[in-house]
Formats: C-alpha cells, structure tokens, sequence
C-alpha cells in the first residue's frame, strides 16, 4: 500500500481587471447618480446571467450556455470587466468546438472570475442598496 506524505491543494485565485477609463467615461456621459444606477443594475443581471450559464451547464443545453456566456462578454465589456468578458468568451468558443469538458472548465473559470469581478466593482463603486 502506497502512502501519500504530501497532499497538495489548489487554490484558484483569479486576477481579474477593470478597465476604469471605461467606467470613468461611463460617469462622465451619465452623470454621477445615472452611471451607478446603471451600475447597479448591470451587476444584478451580470450575476443572474452567470447562474443562467451555470444552470444551462447542468441541463446540458448548449445553445443556451453558449448564447449566454455571449451576452456576458457583451455586457462586461460595456462596463470595463475585460477579463470577465474574455473567459465568457473561452467558454462560448469551447461550446462551440463541442468540447464538454474545457466547457465545463471554462465555466468554472467563468464563475469564479465573475463572481471576484462583481465584489470587486461592486466594493469599488460602492454599489449599496
């Protein structure tokens, strides 16, 4: 029997980056009060699309993940999540090379990645409620 003196645990730690002159642009066509409204409101879909994709990955359907994870790099790109944007894009370019299980790890990546991006605007912005 074989024993194992050393067990080594992963941790998934994702960078994750803001494009502020985005935002800052964002703030500046708005105004102030306007810009956080749209904030406020990109961050609840943002976070409602990412458990759509997740549920889409446990059903199966394809079509749908992948339309979903488009729309996410289409909505983070428009408030500056680049990185965000950048892996929902791995995960529709998995989907479409009909890869399950790079899907599957690209979603993960997505859902870690987006979950850190939303805290961090969210802390940044001061997104209260």
């Amino acid at each position: 029997m074989n024993v194992v003196e050393k067990i080594i645990t992963l941790e998934h730690n994702e960078s994750v980056r803001l494009d502020q002159d985005r935002l800052n642009s964002l703030y500046r066509q708005l105004g102030d009060k306007n810009a956080l409204d749209v904030l406020c409101r990109t961050v609840e879909e943002l976070a409602v699309r990412l458990s759509n994709c997740e549920r889409f990955w446990r059903q199966r359907d394809w079509a749908g993940l992948r339309k979903c994870a488009r729309s996410l790099v289409a909505i983070s790109e428009q408030i500056g999540m680049t990185a965000m944007a950048r892996v929902a894009g791995d995960v529709a370019q998995t989907v479409d090379a009909g890869d399950a299980v790079a899907t599957g790890a690209a979603l993960s990546r997505l859902i870690r990645v987006g979950e850190k991006s939303l805290t961090v605007i969210w802390d940044q912005q001061d997104l209260s409620v």
